[in-house]
């Protein structure tokens, strides 16, 4: 736990305060939960848009924040290093609000909708490390079979396109398409070298 802090500790504090937010919200003080919820219908009208970011420090259950947390846990420090502190920081507090801005707007006049969770930032940090090393395997839980991370990329994305347009379940697949999508064009447009790095890992430079 010292090295995960002092080797990755904007990964660590992001783990932390989502861990110990949505465990608060979910056993101790489930006010929080409708106060930090994402619902577009309060969101446009009464201009309450802090829940871009509440709402991703909230998880509808222990499965649901162990999944993102694990998943930020593994490819959050190396995209800190890579990006360094600030960039990386950016990465995430960016791929929040650009994640759920989809849902505001679809969902904006049905007063029933409400979101929560991490997915869109952790979709953010996950396609990032697949832009800077698309050759690199993935394995997923419970699927012990490396994927080279572009198919994986590809497949997503054509799921989350699929599922977007499906009008049940409860995953807010817009999220999880916006959040990849912003990954991508985050290292593009601010960080230094980016292309560069891709061109270099693919061995076109």
């Amino acid at each position: 736990m010292e090295n995960f802090l002092s080797a990755s500790p904007v990964t660590f504090y992001l783990v932390a305060a989502s861990v110990l937010v949505s465990l608060a919200a979910l056993y101790a003080y489930p006010a929080m939960l409708q106060t930090g919820y994402l619902k577009p219908y309060r969101t446009v009208r009464e201009h309450s848009w802090y829940e871009l970011l509440t709402s991703g420090f909230l998880h509808a259950n222990l499965g649901h924040l162990f999944v993102n947390m694990f998943t930020l846990y593994f490819f959050g420090p190396v995209m800190e290093q890579v990006l360094g502190p600030i960039y990386f920081l950016g990465l995430y507090v960016t791929g929040l609000i650009v994640s759920g801005l989809p849902s505001v707007v679809k969902f904006r006049n049905d007063p029933n909708y409400a979101t929560l969770g991490a997915s869109g930032a952790i979709g953010s940090v996950l396609f990032a490390f697949i832009f800077l090393f698309p050759m690199e395997n993935i394995y997923l839980l419970l699927i012990p079979i490396p994927i080279p991370a572009f198919v994986f990329a590809i497949a997503y994305l054509i799921y989350s396109i699929y599922a977007s347009k499906q009008k049940e379940g409860k995953i807010n697949h817009e999220a999880h398409l916006a959040g990849a999508i912003w990954g991508i064009v985050y290292l593009v447009v601010f960080v230094p070298n980016s292309i560069d790095h891709v061109l270099t890992v693919i061995g076109l430079i």
